[in-house]
């Protein structure tokens, strides 16, 4: 299968160029990028063409792309990817507004090309091992979820609110939100949040904590903060505590790692040794095409996200509960 990549923008391009060249199924055709020098590169390393003009990579043979665009680019090129016939597996979040969101999905629908959203954390080995403990019922109905995804400030156009729609909010509320819904099989039915800018001098928020109430009845308070040190040994995190009626979890998706002290890079770091959850992610994506079965993460699954986020920065702006209002998909 011949796929292309469009933009390396989002650092999470890299990893899912790596395993694209991994897998035996696929060669990466072309790269398109609108900062040339960084797309000569790419295609220099990932040893493919690169492309000054998307509509020409588009007009290949390519089957599938994958966007990692900024945020607020991801409409366009959706849309033009779609347009072309191409099955498409977008970074998250989605898009910068529910407007953008909801035009992506009904193209793609319209187009019947696949829209997968970028959400790596369900196949982590650790979230794939709680799914199955959860569905037992091994901890008895759950009843409260506490998670955390701090991360390190990226800087760029992760600050600039015109190009990523927001920060640490936007960035991090999504991760935790996708796959508690996919866990629970739940959705959101309210939200409260307190977002502020309190460890970098920037014009976006980059902490902050956001309280759900579940359809179901779950409490559920996530940590979306930028508040790592440059020095910490790896990006961040993503813990969850989950409290059932017989029992509890404690879950760390990034715990089985070697720590190595590198003198050459003068930094300590964190080696993951479990499966790669963008790995997988990657596989799966590649997987739905050959099989021509519905994406394991579909736009709906990218709106659903993106309207708490909202939610979430209308609730700090009011300082009031927010009660969800899904789009009709």
């Amino acid at each position: 299968m011949k796929v292309g990549m469009i933009s390396f923008a989002h650092m999470h391009a890299t990893a899912y160029a790596q395993y694209l060249r991994q897998h035996p199924d696929i060669e990466i055709i072309g790269i398109w990028d609108d900062h040339a020098e960084r797309g000569r590169e790419m295609a220099e390393t990932y040893q493919t063409r690169f492309y000054h003009d998307l509509s020409q990579l588009l007009a290949t043979e390519v089957e599938a792309v994958v966007i990692c665009s900024e945020n607020v680019k991801h409409k366009e090129h959706v849309i033009a990817a779609a347009q072309a016939k191409k099955h498409i597996l977008c970074e998250k979040p989605i898009a910068t507004s529910l407007d953008d969101a909801q035009a992506m999905i009904d193209v793609c629908n319209r187009e019947q090309v696949t829209l997968q959203i970028a959400y790596p954390v369900r196949f982590s080995p650790v979230m794939q091992q709680v799914k199955n403990i959860l569905e037992a019922q091994d901890i008895g109905d759950v009843v409260a979820i506490n998670g955390t995804n701090h991360g390190q400030m990226p800087g760029s156009w992760f600050i600039d609110k015109a190009m990523s729609g927001g920060g640490a909010a936007t960035d991090h509320i999504v991760h935790l939100l996708d796959v508690t819904r996919w866990l629970l099989n739940d959705e959101v039915k309210s939200v409260y949040a307190e977002l502020d800018t309190k460890f970098h001098s920037i014009d976006v928020e980059d902490c902050g904590i956001v309280s759900l109430e579940m359809e179901s009845g779950v409490i559920f308070t996530i940590d979306p903060s930028w508040s790592r040190p440059n020095v910490f040994p790896t990006w961040g995190d993503v813990t969850m505590e989950v409290v059932g009626t017989k029992g509890s979890l404690t879950i760390d998706a990034f715990k089985q790692h070697f720590l190595l002290y590198n003198d050459r890079e003068n930094a300590v770091q964190q080696l993951p040794w479990v499966d790669d959850m963008d790995q997988g992610l990657v596989n799966d994506f590649v997987q739905c095409i050959q099989t021509k079965r519905p994406a394991s993460i579909t736009g709906e699954d990218g709106l659903r996200a993106l309207e708490v986020v909202k939610a979430a920065y209308q609730s700090a702006e009011i300082n009031q509960v927010v009660t969800m209002e899904r789009i009709k998909v």
